[in-house]
């Protein structure tokens, strides 16, 4: 069963914390994902096993935390990862986020420099309210979204469509990382398939263009696609977070 906290906003996250040296690794997961998928709890196993210090939780409308999903947005899922970090971390932290969650470490780099020690980018996909969904919309889902709040979109994840609500898309605006500078003082590794039909490599390549780091490097992996779960992917997620550790 996993642990509670209560954030300073309110909200009830669920969390998983393993005990260990430092720096410790968060993961941040994607887009109505939960702490329990593969990349996440295989992390936890690598942790316990090399007893480095470990969080992975669930974003407030995800997993076992409170919240209806469609009532959030980036910036909550944002402010709940410095809440989770400022009370479940010590120290500097190397931040491995995965898809929404390369955004989601992104923001918090910007937000707490002095706790980010290193960040893994796992198919990162920062802006992408703007520039895969909003741009991607046609005129009639533009005039849906503005006009009844919500539009639906297929998944090829789950069942059920995706629910795209209007707030979702302008609180995206207001926290794009793509469109200023960005400064990442600290080792940054990016890892991405060549597979991947969510995001892009063109998205991997403007992110390395973009960001100013002293220590960034883009790996492609031919055939990947956007899970990066393969036993080949994640032993290559563990490569990336040792060569993001500081020394």
């Amino acid at each position: 069963m996993p642990d509670f906290l209560t954030t300073p906003h309110g909200r009830r996250i669920a969390y998983h914390r393993t005990p260990g040296r430092g720096p410790g690794v968060v993961f941040l997961g994607g887009f109505r994902s939960d702490m329990t998928g593969t990349k996440a709890v295989h992390l936890q196993d690598w942790a316990e096993r090399t007893g480095r210090a470990f969080l992975r939780f669930d974003y407030s409308g995800h997993g076992a935390s409170s919240g209806d999903f469609l009532d959030g947005a980036i910036g909550d899922w944002a402010e709940d990862a410095a809440a989770a970090i400022a009370a479940l971390t010590e120290g500097p932290q190397v931040l491995v986020g995965s898809s929404m969650g390369g955004w989601i470490a992104l923001l918090t780099a910007r937000a707490m420099p002095e706790r980010v020690a290193g960040l893994v980018g796992i198919a990162a996909a920062p802006d992408f309210t703007e520039d895969s969904m909003w741009a991607g919309f046609d005129t009639l889902q533009r005039r849906q979204l503005i006009e009844d709040g919500r539009v639906a979109l297929p998944s090829d994840y789950a069942d059920e469509p995706y629910i795209i609500t209007r707030r979702l898309i302008g609180d995206g605006r207001r926290h794009l990382v793509l469109r200023a500078p960005l400064p990442l003082p600290f080792p940054v590794r990016l890892l991405q398939g060549t597979a991947d039909t969510d995001v892009p490599v063109a998205v991997a390549l403007r992110l390395l263009d973009h960001a100013d780091s002293p220590d960034l490097r883009l790996t492609l992996v031919k055939g990947a696609d956007h899970r990066f779960s393969t036993p080949d992917c994640l032993a290559l997620i563990e490569t990336a977070i040792a060569e993001a550790t500081p020394a």
